[in-house]
C-alpha cells in the first residue's frame, strides 16, 4: 500500500469533509481519513489500481479542490531560507478564502445599510426608492451570496442538505418574492410605501422583502469570515520547527573552510561548529570537546558534555568549545526533519470536532424544506389563493433561515478568544473548546513549565575551616573564564567584585582551574574522596535532581556548590487551580527521574504521575497511551521536544515564552510563563462553549416556536426577516458577555481567605464554568 497526503479546501462543515472521505473510501483499494480542522485527506491506496491523480479527481468530483502535499517536509524549505514555505498551498488558499470573505462582507454590509433603512422607515421611502433597493439588493444576493450558492450546489449535486442549503433557499425565496412582487404585482408602483404589520396581506402581492436577503446574507458573510480567520494554521508548526536549523555550515573540504547552504551538505562532510552556533546537521564528534545544550530535543536545561566520538543532532547549539563533526544524516533522515514529521502526523490524526450545527442540519434543513412545502400545499387546497399560500411558505424558510445559527460559534468565539487575548491567552479554534469541556488528564512538561528553565544555585556546603561565602567567592572567580552555563549559574549567585584569576584552563568534561589569591582554585567533578560533609551534600542534589560541583582549594576539597533548575513560585499553586477544575496532573520530561521527583513533589504531583527520562517521540508515545487507556488528555508545554505532544494531545496548551514550534502545534497559547494560566485558559473555554451552547439553544428553540407560526400564516415575512434580526441581536449580547470573565489575580483577596472559604469559592468557580 502506498500512502498520499492531499490539502483539500472548499469544505464549510464537518459534513463536507464526511462527503469526501466516503467518496474516497468508495474507491477500490483505498482507505482514507478527512480532516476538516486541517483540510487534509490521509490515503492509503492499492497503486495496482489507482493513482494519485485519479484521487485528485475523486475529490474534485465530489465538489472541492485538492492537491498533493509533498511528502518530504524539509524539501518545503530547499532555498535554505524557509521562503518557500511561506507559499504553502493550504495558507494561500485560506489567505484568499479570507480576502474574499472579507471584500464580500465590506460589499454586502455598505449596501444592507441603506437598504434596511429604506425598507424599515417608511419617512425615508421616496418615489420608486423600492426600485433602488432592489438595485442594491442585487449584488448582496448574487455576489455577497455566491459562496453559499456554490457550496449549496455543490451540495445537492451529492445529495445533501446543508446549513448552506437553507441559506440559499431562504435568501433565494425572498429575492424572487420581491421580484415577482415588484414586476406582477403592485410592489413596483410609484409612491409604494411599506410599513411593519404582524400579519400579511391577504391577497395581493404588494410587499417586498429585500431586507431580509440583504440582512441575512451580510451576517452569515460575518460569521464566515470569523471562522475563516479562527481556523488554526498546522502548516506553521512545521515552518517553525525547520526553521529552528542552522542556514549554512561551514564545511572543510581540501583543508580550508567554506561555508555552504544545508541543502548542499552530504554525508561523510566535516564541518566545524564553534561556541554558540547551531551544529547544522546530524554527525559525530571527531575533534574537540565542548559541552551541547540538546534541551531542544530533551528539555533537559544542563548541557550534555561531548567528546571525541560522541554523537550530536543537528540544530542544537554549541555551548562552548570548537567541534569538528563528521555529517552522518542529511535532509528526510535527520532528526529535526523526522521531529517536523511527528508534529505534521499528529496534527493529521486529530479528529475533527462534529460540530453541532453541521450534526442538526442533516435533519434540520429537509424539515424546513418540507415544512415549507407542505404549507404551500396546504394553504392551497384550503383555497387560500396563491399569495397567501406562497407568503406563509416563503415565511417560513426566511424565519428558518439560520442566522442566529450561523452567528452562535464565531460570535461567541471572537468574544471569548478577545478577552483571552487580554489576558494573555490565545484560543485557536471552536474545536478546542469542546476538547477543554472533556478533558480529565493534564500533562506538563517540567523544564521551562513547572520550573524556570534555567540554572542557579540553590546550596553552598563548605568544608571544616572554609565559609559557605569563601567556596562561592573563589569558585565564581574561577568559573567567570568559562561560557558553561553551570559556570553562568555561580557567577550571577557570586555577583560583581570577583577576585582577579590567573594561569586559567578548562579541561574539557573535567571542570576548570585557575590562581586566585595565590591560591590553586579548581571548580568540577571530584578528583578523590570527599569529606563526610561534602559527600552528603554532593549525593544529596544528586538525589534530588541538582548537579554539584566541587570546589577545590590546593588539591583538598573545599565545598559542594549545587546548581539545579527551580521550580516557579506560582507552579504549585497552578497545579491546585488543575486540580480543582477536575484534572489529574502529570509531570513529562526529559530529564532524570531524580529532579522529575525533586520537583512533583515541590508543585504537589504525586510520584506515581511523574514520567521522566524520555525523548520527543517518546513523549508523544506517554500521550498516546494514556488517550488508549480512555484519558482524555491537555499537554502543557514549552520546547520544541514538545510539539509532537501538544498536536497530538486532545488539547495541547504551550507557554508563550517557549519556542514558537511549541506555541503553533498548540491549541492554547499561554502569552507568559506562568502554569496559572492553564487554569484560567480552561476556565474560560469552558465557558465559552457553554455561551455557544446557550446560543444555539436559543437560537433553535426561536425556530421550534416561530416556523409553526409562519405555517399557519400569521406571520409576515417581512416580521419574521425582523424577527430574525432580533435572534442575531440576542446571540450577539449573549457573547458580549464573555467580556466579563476575570482570571483570579495572584494577590487576589481570595488567596488570604480560610482553607473552608477558599473551597467553596473554588466550587463556585468550577461551577460557573459548566
Amino acid at each position: 500500500m502506498d500512502t498520499l497526503d492531499l490539502g483539500v479546501t472548499g469544505m464549510t462543515c464537518t459534513a463536507c469533509s464526511g462527503r469526501v472521505e466516503r467518496k474516497l473510501n468508495k474507491v477500490d483499494g483505498v482507505e482514507a481519513t478527512v480532516n476538516f480542522a486541517t483540510e487534509t485527506a490521509s490515503i492509503s491506496f492499492d497503486p495496482s489500481k489507482v493513482d494519485s491523480a485519479a484521487l485528485i479527481d475523486v475529490v474534485r468530483g465530489a465538489g472541492y479542490d485538492a492537491f498533493e502535499l509533498s511528502p518530504d517536509v524539509p524539501a518545503e524549505t530547499a532555498d535554505g531560507d524557509g521562503a518557500s514555505i511561506s507559499a504553502d498551498p493550504h495558507e494561500a488558499a485560506r489567505a484568499r478564502e479570507a480576502a474574499d470573505l472579507r471584500h464580500r462582507l465590506i460589499m454586502s454590509a455598505v449596501l444592507t445599510v441603506p437598504i434596511v433603512a429604506l425598507s424599515m422607515i417608511p419617512a425615508l421611502q421616496f418615489t420608486y426608492w423600492q426600485w433602488a433597493v432592489l438595485t442594491m439588493t442585487t449584488p448582496v444576493f448574487f455576489t455577497g451570496g455566491a459562496p453559499f450558492h456554490r457550496a449549496t450546489w455543490a451540495n445537492l449535486r451529492q445529495s445533501s442538505f446543508t446549513m448552506d442549503t437553507l441559506i440559499t433557499l431562504g435568501t433565494s425565496a425572498a429575492y424572487l418574492w420581491s421580484l415577482w412582487a415588484l414586476f406582477l404585482g403592485n410592489a413596483g408602483h410609484p409612491g409604494m410605501t411599506m410599513e411593519m404589520h404582524l400579519f400579511p396581506s391577504d391577497t395581493t402581492m404588494d410587499e417586498i422583502y429585500l431586507e431580509t436577503t440583504a440582512v441575512v446574507i451580510t451576517f452569515l458573510l460575518l460569521g464566515r469570515w470569523f471562522e475563516t480567520r479562527a481556523k488554526g494554521r498546522s502548516s506553521e508548526a512545521l515552518r517553525a520547527l525547520l526553521d529552528m536549523g542552522a542556514k549554512d555550515a561551514a564545511v572543510l573540504r581540501d583543508g580550508r573552510e567554506t561555508r555552504v547552504p544545508i541543502r548542499d551538505l552530504a554525508v561523510g562532510d566535516v564541518i566545524v561548529v564553534r561556541p554558540g552556533e547551531k551544529i547544522a546537521a546530524d554527525g559525530r564528534v571527531t575533534e574537540g570537546a565542548s559541552a551541547v545544550d540538546e534541551s531542544m530535543l530533551t528539555g533537559e536545561s544542563v548541557p550534555v558534555e561531548v567528546g571525541v566520538g560522541s554523537t550530536v543532532t543537528g540544530a542544537t547549539i554549541n555551548a562552548s568549545g570548537r567541534l569538528l563533526i563528521e555529517v552522518t544524516r542529511v535532509g528526510a533522515d535527520s532528526t529535526l526533519a523526522q521531529m517536523a514529521r511527528l508534529v505534521s502526523e499528529a496534527q493529521a490524526r486529530k479528529a475533527p470536532v462534529q460540530r453541532l450545527v453541521d450534526r442538526i442540519s442533516q435533519v434540520f434543513v429537509p424539515v424546513v424544506i418540507l415544512v415549507s412545502l407542505l404549507t404551500l400545499a396546504t394553504h392551497l387546497l384550503l383555497g387560500h389563493g396563491l399569495a397567501p399560500a406562497f407568503t406563509a411558505a416563503v415565511a417560513v424558510l426566511i424565519i428558518a433561515c439560520p442566522c442566529a445559527l450561523g452567528l452562535a460559534t464565531p460570535t461567541a468565539l471572537l468574544v471569548g478568544t478577545g478577552r483571552g487575548a487580554q489576558l494573555g491567552l490565545l484560543i485557536k479554534g471552536p474545536e478546542v473548546l469542546e476538547s477543554t469541556r472533556r478533558v480529565d488528564t493534564i500533562v506538563m512538561d517540567k523544564t521551562g513549565t513547572v520550573t524556570e528553565g534555567a540554572m542557579a544555585v540553590t546550596d553552598v556546603t563548605a568544608a571544616a575551616g572554609v565559609t559557605p561565602e569563601e567556596v562561592l567567592r573563589l569558585g565564581a572567580a574561577v568559573e567567570a573564564g568559562s561560557e558553561h552555563p553551570i559556570a553562568r549559574a555561580v557567577v550571577r549567585r557570586a555577583g560583581d567584585n570577583l577576585p582577579a584569576v590567573s594561569d586559567f584552563s578548562n579541561a574539557a568534561g573535567q571542570g576548570v582551574r585557575g590562581v586566585v589569591d595565590a591560591r590553586e582554585v579548581t571548580v568540577g567533578r571530584p578528583a578523590g574522596d570527599l569529606p563526610a560533609p561534602l559527600r552528603t551534600a554532593f549525593d544529596a542534589a544528586q538525589e534530588q535532581g541538582g548537579t554539584p560541583v566541587v570546589v577545590s582549594l590546593d588539591g583538598q576539597p573545599a565545598g559542594v556548590i549545587t546548581v539545579r533548575d527551580t521550580v516557579k513560585a506560582t507552579s504549585a499553586e497552578a497545579v491546585a487551580a488543575l486540580r480543582e477544575l477536575g484534572l489529574t496532573p502529570m509531570l513529562l520530561t526529559g530529564d532524570n527521574a531524580g529532579a522529575a521527583r525533586a520537583v512533583a513533589r515541590e508543585v504537589g504531583v504525586r510520584e506515581s504521575d511523574v514520567i521522566a527520562e524520555v525523548m520527543p517521540d517518546e513523549k508523544l508515545a506517554v500521550v498516546e497511551k494514556l488517550q488508549n487507556e480512555g484519558r482524555v488528555v491537555a499537554m502543557v508545554g514549552d520546547g520544541v521536544n514538545d510539539a509532537a505532544a501538544l498536536a497530538r494531545a486532545d488539547l495541547g496548551l504551550a507557554m508563550g515564552a517557549g519556542t514558537d514550534v511549541a506555541i503553533e502545534a498548540s491549541d492554547i497559547t499561554l502569552m507568559n510563563d506562568d502554569l496559572r494560566s492553564a487554569a484560567h485558559a480552561i476556565r474560560l473555554s469552558r465557558r465559552t462553549l457553554g455561551t455557544i451552547k446557550g446560543n444555539l439553544f436559543w437560537a433553535f428553540a426561536y425556530n421550534v416556536v416561530l416556523i409553526p407560526v409562519a405555517a399557519v400564516g400569521l406571520l409576515n415575512p417581512m416580521l419574521a426577516g425582523v424577527a430574525m434580526a432580533f435572534s442575531s441581536v440576542f446571540v450577539v449580547t449573549n457573547s458580549l458577555r464573555l467580556r466579563g470573565f476575570t482570571a483570579t489575580p495572584a494577590n487576589s483577596p481570595r488567596r488570604k481567605e480560610s482553607s473552608a472559604s477558599r473551597k467553596e469559592s473554588h466550587l463556585d468557580a468550577v461551577n460557573s464554568t459548566r
